[in-house]
């Protein structure tokens, strides 16, 4: 870099800055975006300071990047906007959101969805994501001990009322070799 880059900067910065923003403002439906554009703009200004004209071609050049990084940002809305459309479809024709009712759940599936939706997310980590207690406790953000404690509660609980709702449970609570 040039003997003082940061100044350099600081004056591109001041003197370019509005015309810019302005131009960011008119191409961008949303100022959001817009203030995205500008600080990308002079991110990249930045990193190669010493590659920015002098004087009014400064000027220039910024909206030169401005317009790239304009375009960059309409083509990631695009492949955010067709990857959602896609996963909306998926997500459209997917069994797991039909709510099944009541009477489709089995007498275990009824005795699970009546825990608590702490207990029921511990059991279902086990059971359905086939996660260990070190795994449990990177998700919740918790010691390995404080999940495995939880997750020995939790155990306890659903036992307890399956017990309740008169299900043999020794064989239940194991799934895939795991205990629930």
């Amino acid at each position: 870099m040039g003997r003082d880059p940061e100044r350099r900067f600081v004056e591109i910065y001041e003197s370019a800055y509005a015309s810019i923003l302005g131009y960011a403002l008119r191409r961008c439906p949303d100022p959001d975006d817009a203030a995205d554009v500008v600080a990308e703009t002079f991110t990249v200004a930045w990193r190669r300071i010493d590659e920015v004209p002098q004087g009014e071609e400064a000027r220039l050049w910024l909206f030169g990047v401005a317009r790239r990084v304009l375009a960059n940002h309409r083509r990631g809305e695009r492949r955010h906007g067709q990857r959602t459309a896609v996963l909306r479809g998926q997500l459209a024709a997917s069994p797991v959101l039909d709510e099944p009712s009541v009477e489709d759940y089995s007498r275990v599936g009824n005795v699970l969805r009546g825990l608590s939706d702490g207990d029921r997310e511990l059991l279902t980590l086990v059971a359905w994501e086939n996660l260990d207690t070190r795994e449990i406790a990177r998700v919740l953000g918790v010691s390995r001990n404080a999940a495995a404690v939880r997750l020995y509660r939790a155990r306890r609980r659903f036992a307890r009322d399956l017990a309740k709702a008169g299900i043999d449970h020794p064989g239940l609570i194991a799934v895939e070799g795991r205990p629930l």
